[in-house]
Order: C-alpha cells, then structure tokens, then sequence
C-alpha cells in the first residue's frame, strides 16, 4: 500500500545540504500508509507551533536510522522497541538518537493459526510444530514444513523470529516466508476464510486483527519459555493470552538527539502526543477498506485532531511553553 504522492528517495538523495536540512524539519516515513496518519498528525504538531515541516520521506526503516543519525532526516513517528533498539544502538546511540514518548503503548505482536486446526489438533505451543506431521498441516509449498507468513526483512521483527526457529529447533519443521507484509497477508486471511491451516505472524493495532480475530477465526500460540534475541529479558506474557514469546511494542517518536537538544519546544510535543490503540485500530481498519489515498489519510489525521481538541490544544500550549 504506497501513496504515489510522497516521494521514494533513497539514503543519498536525502542529504539536499546541510543548511536546508537545519532549516526544515524532515519527517520519515516507512511506507506503511497505517504508520502515515500518526506521522501526519506529529507533523501538525509541529506545524501548529511554527516549525517549517517538509513533506515526509519514504524509505526503508534501517536506512531511516541512518539519516537521522547522520543529520539527514529529523524524525520517525514509528519507532518500535524493542524491535528497533540495534538500530539505534548501531548508529550512535543515544549520543545521535533520541527516542521520546509513547505514541503507541503496549501493543502485541505473535503467532497465529487458524482456530479450526488448533481445536481439532490441539495445537497450542509454537514448539508443537516441531512434530513434523503437525507441522505438515500448514505446508503451502509441498515440501513438507510449515508455511509462516513471516515479517517484513528490515522490520526487527524478522529478526526474533529467525532466532525462534533456533532457539524452538524448529528449522526442520518451519519455514518462515518473507517478502512484503502487506503483499502476502492477503493470501493468509483468503485461506483462513477457505478454512486451510495457516501460520502467520502479525501485530496490533493492525485491520488483520480486525479480520482474522483472535479467540474467533484464530489463536495465539503460546511459547513454553521466553527466548529473545541478544539476551533480552522482557515479560512476553500477557494476561488472558498466555506467553506470546515476543516483547510488547511501545512506539515512540526517535528524532536527531541535536536537533531535540536545540528544540525543547519540539521534544515536549514528541513526550505528549499519544494515540489510544482503539484509535489506531479504527484508523488502520478504514483504511484497509479503501480510505488509503494522500488525501484520505490526511483526513484520517485531521478528524483525530479534530476529534481530540481540547487535548490536542494543550499539548500545543505546554510543548510551547518548554524551555
């Protein structure tokens, strides 16, 4: 899902000069139209306090580190942790990257399969599919391992599931396809409703949880022990679902650390602004039905704004009122 409207600059392109980047703010944006509305109502923010906002720069997430550690790029409105965390920790650290706030808070991420199979299977533990022939139930491609609709290369995501398949020993038995999100989601959602056996990963706030519900259509698989990637601790449980074996995704806003340090006006907004997950949900779920133009996405932003004016009016005045 791309909005012809917003450039496709790569990395290089970025670096215009350094004088117009100090003079104006360039948001990033990953290509994700769901991540857009948040990025267009930071960018608002902004405006609303007489900042000189450029139109937001599509690129791929890991690049987007880079150009804001290297001056290129002011902000991204979707940082995730822990998913993103190398990428800060690879270009500089908090000496370059600053991230600030929780525009998104506590939001889940896991494997799914389809209700059906996991009720006539007893299927419940992603180790489960270590069993070839409960395995085999989810093959797509004929060679005899589970087909997971996998995460996006680039993501972070993609990364705790790779370390899965090693720390679960389900490299036998499991093959996580990858390709773009959004190109092979589809396909999971069609043969669920067809009721094939089907192996996905995903995240909230996203419309497929809206399709594909889970304790409905699908189930969360559960992990018998927590394995994460570079030694991360994190609580992966969450009540009424059980051991997920992923890390709840706080989203915040990571901008230049200079460019925060020379705009505390700017940093108090970055810390304020906050979108209820319903909020994202709703959004993410209009636009999966068809309100996806540049247009409709900026009204999509506009409305939230409108919608939440009293708060919004005094975020304004207290990140103007920083000092």
């Amino acid at each position: 899902m791309k909005l012809t409207r917003y450039a496709i600059i790569m990395i290089a392109a970025l670096s215009t000069s350094a004088a117009s980047a100090a003079d104006k703010v360039i948001p990033l944006w990953d290509g994700i139209t769901e991540n857009l509305t948040q990025t267009l109502i930071v960018m608002q923010g902004l405006k609303d306090m007489g900042y000189d906002v450029a139109e937001p720069v599509q690129t791929q997430i890991q690049l987007g580190y880079v150009a804001i550690a290297t001056g290129d790029a002011t902000f991204f409105a979707a940082s995730a942790a822990p998913l993103h965390d190398k990428y800060i920790e690879e270009n500089g650290g908090a000496a370059r990257l600053t991230r600030l706030g929780h525009i998104s808070a506590d939001n889940l991420q896991g494997y799914l399969i389809d209700k059906k199979t996991a009720d006539a299977y007893g299927i419940k533990y992603l180790e489960d599919l270590k069993d070839p022939e409960k395995a085999k139930l989810f093959d797509i491609n004929g060679n005899g391992k589970a087909d997971l609709y996998g995460c996006e290369p680039g993501w972070g995501c993609e990364r705790v599931i790779e370390h899965h398949l090693d720390a679960y020993g389900l490299r036998d038995t499991v093959e996580h396809n990858q390709g773009g999100y959004f190109a092979i989601i589809p396909d999971a959602i069609e043969r669920i409703k067809e009721g094939k056996p089907t192996l996905y990963y995903t995240w909230t706030p996203l419309w497929v949880s809206s399709i594909l519900r889970p304790g409905h259509e699908v189930t969360f698989l559960n992990v018998k022990e927590t394995q994460l990637p570079d030694g991360l601790k994190s609580d992966t449980t969450v009540p009424g679902l059980g051991n997920l074996g992923f890390s709840k995704i706080q989203q915040s806003i990571v901008a230049a650390t200079s460019f925060i340090n020379d705009n505390p006006r700017a940093k108090k907004l970055f810390e304020l602004i906050q979108i209820p997950i319903e909020d994202s949900n709703s959004q993410n779920l209009r636009i999966y039905k068809g309100e996806s133009s540049p247009s409709q996405v900026q009204e999509l932003a506009k409305e939230w704004i409108d919608k939440n004016k009293s708060t919004w009016d005094k975020w304004i005045a207290d990140a103007k009122a920083a000092k």
